[in-house]
């Protein structure tokens, strides 16, 4: 099932979005009554649609993102004792009950599953308000001071992780406060899902990691990237 992710922004949610269906269980990642009308179209094609639930699982990261995977499975049901799988969560919007695997359940807490906002696309879309951590697993060694370690993060960890999509983060300066201020470049100038990638990611590393710095601020130009989303 073809899905997306679309940046989480302050922008109005679209009117659809305002009405939910009526829900049962612990609401993880709710789904709009556009979405859901979508998703029980598309089940009612299955072979025993009524026994059907929709699947979904953070499968792993691009770039700044996590990758999902959506699909129909059977409605988990009966005790699991003595099984090597813990049971996932499960609970109904509507008519659909929505199974998420337990190593997903946080990572995907407040999301979204709606239509994209460009009528002209197709599928699905997840607006997740969670970001990959891009240092999960990898070990830094830091040394210098403030700038010279935020210069190490970002050439050692965080760029790589923006390679994937064109883009990367060059430090500007620190100021006497231990403000640092960071541009983006490449695939991130100009780009409106940039603001996001900073503030969820680049900040949340150099704050973690760099102990002393107090703000991450975006000195970027963005009307001057090859999409810029001032204009």
């Amino acid at each position: 099932m073809s899905t997306q992710t679309e940046p989480v922004s302050p922008e109005p949610a679209p009117a659809h979005a305002a009405a939910t269906a009526e829900t049962e269980g612990d609401v993880v990642m709710s789904v709009t009554p556009a979405a859901l009308s979508t998703v029980l179209g598309i089940r009612s094609e299955e072979d025993r649609p009524e026994g059907l639930g929709l699947r979904v699982e953070i499968t792993g990261v691009s770039g700044p993102e996590y990758t999902y995977d959506l699909s129909f499975d059977d409605v988990p049901g009966g005790s699991t004792e003595g099984s090597d799988d813990p049971a996932p969560h499960t609970y109904r919007v509507g008519e659909l009950t929505l199974i998420i695997p337990l190593d997903s359940v946080e990572r995907l807490r407040g999301a979204e599953l709606d239509l994209p906002r460009n009528a002209g696309q197709g599928g699905l879309v997840i607006r997740n308000p969670n970001r990959p951590d891009p240092l999960a697993g990898i070990q830094v060694e830091l040394s210098g001071d403030v700038a010279e370690r935020v210069t190490q993060l970002l050439e050692q960890s965080i760029n790589p992780a923006l390679a994937a999509h064109g883009g990367f983060a060059t430090l500007v300066g620190v100021d006497e406060d231990n403000r640092v201020y960071v541009t983006m470049g490449g695939g991130c100038q100009g780009c409106s899902v940039s603001a996001v990638t900073l503030t969820e990611g680049i900040k949340k590393s150099i704050l973690e990691h760099v102990p002393e710095v107090v703000d991450v601020i975006d000195a970027t130009d963005h009307t001057a990237g090859e999409n810029p989303f001032y204009s």
